[in-house]
């Protein structure tokens, strides 16, 4: 049996001061790249499932969420060979207005029981132009995790995702900032059409950060609205009574996506909530414990402090063995 081990993961890096051997090392913050816009591709129409990605639920299940512009059946149709389909699930359809802008139609299904570590072929709403697969994890170690945050749409996204690709990941944990929208909610749509070749193949597991909030006093005094319509997460299947925390098992550890941006005081309802799910951790069947939240407990940063200390690391360890 491996280790029993904790781990907590913030979206901010942490910068460790060291000595400075052999003079003052400068830094120079790389300038921002162009931000991307990626449109609905020629050959889709508004029928076509779009933004496709694919979530855990539970242990043997997987959430499968995507949208069309106009109404269509929310329906997938899958199974382990390419083109046949022998099960299909129904689920559900919504939507969200966001001052003037109005999303497409949301659809969620849950599909299941699947097998660990198993290739599914998958498509939805009945379309037959547009075929996906997607990896179920192993049911035990090793397992591969992909972490990111603060991902945006830009070229250093692009960047972010190939490397991804080519890390051949079993689920990818992402705690806090995706599209960078900010309000802009076109920016929502373009983002899941960035992320579809990925998202649609592994599970993509998120919690949110401050870029999520998009609360405008009187005009839309609601936050997360985008968010929650978007990415619904496994909170339900964990007890939680929000999306903006929840817990899951995948292998043979327990994973926890805490909200910084939603109460955490000793009153609150995520803080008793967290006390409740870590009393219900078998740490024989999952030895590991990882923690992930946005904002880290400890911090001093203010903008990007520190940034340049935390390169200045990195060139000196290249001169020492660590």
């Amino acid at each position: 049996m491996a280790t029993p081990g904790v781990f907590l993961i913030s979206a901010f890096v942490f910068a460790f001061a060291a000595a400075n051997i052999g003079g003052a090392l400068s830094y120079t913050r790389p300038p921002p790249r162009q931000t991307l816009s990626v449109p609905l591709a020629d050959d889709l129409d508004s029928n076509s499932p779009q933004q496709v990605h694919v979530s855990l639920v539970g242990e043997d299940k997987m959430r499968i969420s995507w949208i069309t512009e106009d109404r269509a059946p929310a329906i997938v149709e899958y199974g382990t060979s390419p083109g046949v389909y022998g099960s299909s699930a129904m689920g559900n359809t919504s939507s969200y207005k966001f001052i003037t802008y109005k999303s497409g139609k949301i659809h969620d299904v849950v599909i299941g029981p699947l097998n660990p570590n198993t290739v599914y072929y998958y498509r939805c709403s009945l379309d037959s132009s547009r075929a996906f697969s997607f990896k179920t994890p192993p049911a035990q170690l090793p397992i591969k995790f992909a972490i990111t945050a603060d991902l945006g749409q830009s070229g250093w996204t692009n960047s972010t995702l190939q490397h991804i690709a080519a890390s051949n990941y079993d689920v990818l944990l992402l705690p806090g900032d995706l599209s960078y929208a900010d309000l802009l909610q076109p920016q929502w749509d373009s983002f899941g059409r960035l992320l579809e070749p990925l998202a649609s193949q592994r599970p993509w597991m998120v919690t949110q950060g401050n870029h999520e909030i998009e609360k405008i006093p009187v005009i839309h005094p609601h936050a997360f609205t985008s968010y929650n319509a978007r990415w619904h997460m496994p909170f339900e299947e964990s007890v939680s009574d929000s999306n903006l925390y929840y817990s899951f098992d995948v292998a043979s550890v327990h994973v926890v996506m805490l909200g910084s941006y939603t109460d955490f005081d000793p009153q609150s309802a995520q803080y008793a909530w967290l006390q409740a799910d870590l009393g219900k951790v078998n740490r024989s069947r999952t030895p590991w414990l990882v923690v992930l939240i946005h904002a880290p407990w400890y911090n001093s940063n203010t903008a990007h402090q520190g940034e340049a200390e935390s390169d200045n690391m990195r060139k000196l360890h290249g001169r020492v063995d660590l």
